[in-house]
């Protein structure tokens, strides 16, 4: 899960079933640790798991407003699709992993190491979602 704004990653979970326990456990943590103010938007695609009764009620419980993009149109969760583009390009290919434990450890360093630290992004002025974030609130405070 993804913010919008600075395209930080807020929110995942890796498992190996696509059931609606795992976007329930992306949402929490995303809920955990940005505690987003009620009244925040939760877009998403069609998929089996977000469409879920389960992931709409926590999302409503959170005061968080879902929505959703046309069926079959990438470009409406344009963002997130980047995103796994991304992962797919700079993460996947270097290497294959023993274990799952292996590549649930890759991944959360390629999340929390590099992706959100460290990545530029051209659509955030070349800074990095921390480095946006960063400007964005030393503006607010001002």
């Amino acid at each position: 899960m993804l913010d919008a704004f600075s395209r930080t990653v807020v929110g995942w979970a890796l498992a190996d079933h696509r059931r609606t326990a795992l976007v329930l456990r992306a949402v929490g943590l995303a809920i955990r640790t940005r505690r987003p103010a009620a009244g925040r938007v939760h877009h998403a695609d069609h998929g089996g798991q977000s469409t879920s009764l389960a992931f709409g009620q926590r999302l409503l419980a959170a005061g968080i407003r879902p929505s959703m993009g046309s069926v079959g149109d990438c470009y409406d969760n344009a963002i997130a699709e980047s995103f796994f583009a991304t992962l797919k390009v700079e993460l996947l290919p270097r290497q294959g992993w023993p274990t799952r434990a292996a590549a649930r450890l890759a991944i959360l360093e390629y999340i929390a190491v590099w992706y959100n630290r460290q990545r530029r992004h051209s659509t955030l002025g070349y800074r990095s979602p921390a480095a946006y974030e960063a400007l964005d609130t030393a503006v607010a405070i001002a």
